[in-house]
């Protein structure tokens, strides 16, 4: 049996994994990686990087359908190269994927499953263990396992499958309503597919607020996008060459058929077979690894980030974790991470969906008064003239001192505009600081300056300046 011994192992080299080994080995520990491959990580495999290049397409296709509105006249019809988009798709991920593995290629690095033997050793396939007195794990997730009756018979796409597709097929039912169903739902529609969704919720995007998921709902349906709310899932059977869905619909039974079916229904922490019993660590096969604030496992010297951890499957949170594991592992620190910014995330759907800080109903269920600003896009002068009048942003903030408390867009280039409201957190600005920011004219980010004018009309705080502002509205919900 091959032993070697490191300061620090990381099991599992994606973005979270990488981020970790670099940032302990910046601080001078030896660090080894292990991962069972293939390597690059999930977002630039099967997930972020492909799925973009994918949306680039079919967006570019869909405003090319678009372009008369703009007085614009295209002869013939427009169609997707399916082959074609593929290909670009596997260049742009090969591209990405190299560049990420020579940077994995400098640390010793140990391909197979590794799995915990002891809380300071793991065995990585047959022949070698590594030892450490630190371990940060950052396995990621998978696609969780379809468990709707009939479904592995008939068969599926998910995302992985549907990210090679080189054949679009007729008709297609998304089953789910997240942002992987949402994307990749309607790049199917918009590529030629005929597209039905079927979700539980009253609207898209379950978790998010319910004037954000309506509109995105609506949008979906002008489109010509079937979305089906309130529906319980009852089974899957095969009749004459297609795939149908029986579901519970509002009390009635509905079926629903189609030559494929894409399952959107979530992934699940990758946790099995890590023998993290064996190492002292608490975890659970649906929700992960459980961590503190520090990152530090029920086992003070075993860390995990990113999907494993069952809390937040964003990249550049992942990324964010293990450098904070990295530092408190192998600088003996007590970093906590602060989720306060760090969990803004976006959804590129088109119109696109971004959020940061605190949701309505987050604020809600918390019982934090806050006041709210809002407006359309359909008012507003630069999307009007880009012909992008879908979707609104809005901002909450603190009745009493005027911080911004969290912002939601739901419009065109909405995963660019939320920045400005990201920055202006970070600096815990109030919506008075905020609505004296210049902003060029006509641009789509001065959208901003009317939620922030309206939420500072209702908070009555001093600005910068200590003039007040006068009171024109009172509440707590604006």
């Amino acid at each position: 049996m091959d032993i070697q011994d490191y300061d620090l192992v990381v099991v599992g080299a994606g973005s979270g994994g990488y981020a970790a080994a670099r940032t302990a080995r910046d601080s001078g520990a030896s660090v080894a990686l292990v991962d069972q491959g293939p390597l690059g990580g999930l977002c630039i495999l099967r997930g972020c990087m492909p799925s973009k290049a994918y949306l680039a397409s079919s967006d570019a296709m869909y405003d090319a359908q678009q372009v008369s509105a703009l007085g614009i006249r295209v002869g013939g019809a427009i169609t997707a190269d399916m082959p074609y988009i593929a290909q670009r798709k596997r260049v742009l991920v090969k591209d990405f994927a190299d560049y990420r593995i020579a940077g994995i290629d400098s640390f010793p690095t140990y391909m197979g499953r590794a799995t915990f033997t002891s809380p300071k050793e793991v065995q990585v396939g047959d022949g070698t263990v590594l030892r450490a007195p630190k371990f940060i794990v950052a396995t990621g997730s998978s696609i969780a396992p379809a468990v709707l009756p009939g479904l592995a018979e008939a068969g599926y796409l998910d995302s992985d499958s549907l990210l090679e597709l080189e054949q679009i097929p007729k008709s297609v039912i998304v089953l789910g309503g997240g942002y992987t169903a949402c994307e990749l739902g309607q790049f199917l529609s918009r590529v030629g597919a005929k597209t039905t969704m079927i979700i539980r919720s009253g609207h898209l995007l379950t978790d998010t607020d319910d004037d954000i998921g309506d509109e995105l709902t609506a949008c979906f349906r002008r489109e010509g996008i079937d979305v089906i709310t309130r529906a319980v899932l009852q089974r899957v059977e095969v009749r004459d060459g297609l795939k149908v869905v029986i579901a519970n619909v509002d009390g009635k039974e509905r079926e629903f058929a189609a030559e494929e079916i894409f399952y959107a229904l979530g992934r699940v922490p990758n946790v099995e077979g890590l023998g993290l019993d064996a190492a002292g660590v608490t975890h659970h096969p649906i929700s992960g690894i459980d961590v503190d604030l520090q990152l530090r496992t029920s086992n003070p010297d075993i860390f995990a980030v990113g999907d494993v951890t069952g809390d937040y499957a964003l990249v550049h949170v992942a990324i964010y974790q293990g450098e904070i594991a990295a530092r408190n592992a192998v600088d003996a620190g007590n970093e906590e991470a602060d989720y306060r910014l760090i969990t803004a995330h976006t959804v590129f759907s088109d119109p696109q969906v971004a959020v940061v800080g605190a949701t309505e109903k987050s604020l809600v269920r918390a019982g934090i008064p806050y006041v709210r600003g809002h407006y359309e896009f359909s008012e507003h002068g630069k999307a009007m003239t880009l012909n992008k009048t879908d979707g609104f942003v809005k901002m909450m903030a603190d009745p009493t001192t005027g911080e911004i408390l969290g912002a939601a867009v739901i419009g065109p280039q909405a995963s660019e505009l939320i920045h400005e409201v990201i920055v202006a957190m970070n600096y815990n600005a109030t919506v008075e600081q905020f609505m004296r920011i210049p902003h060029l004219h006509p641009t789509l980010s001065e959208i901003w300056t009317y939620p922030a004018e309206e939420c500072a009309v209702k908070c009555g705080v001093r600005g910068p300046e200590d003039q007040m502002i006068e009171v024109a509205t009172s509440g707590t919900a604006g």
